[in-house]
């Protein structure tokens, strides 16, 4: 908001609150969600495995989950890695 003294705060704060909910509704909907040239997010399906509690050895029934996979673009990754 110190940027851009043209908009109100409030509105950009709503702009992001919406900007945020929609990507969590598509992300809810198992939709892939694509900033070009900026990030990708994609919902993918970790299938139901038996584990194992590494301190007790005992087997541990998991069920399928969904996780979230973040890509990050090639220009991003070039810019971050380059001024670290």
């Amino acid at each position: 908001a110190d940027n851009y003294p043209n908009f109100i705060k409030k509105d950009l704060r709503k702009l992001i609150e919406i900007f945020i909910s929609e990507i969590s509704l598509s992300l809810r909907r198992h939709e892939r969600v694509e900033l070009r040239d900026v990030f990708t997010l994609e919902p993918r399906l970790k299938r139901a495995r038996t584990a194992r509690n590494p301190k007790t050895n005992e087997k541990i029934y998991v069920k399928e989950k969904y996780s979230i996979l973040f890509k990050i673009s090639k220009m991003w990754s070039k810019k971050i890695n380059d001024e670290i």
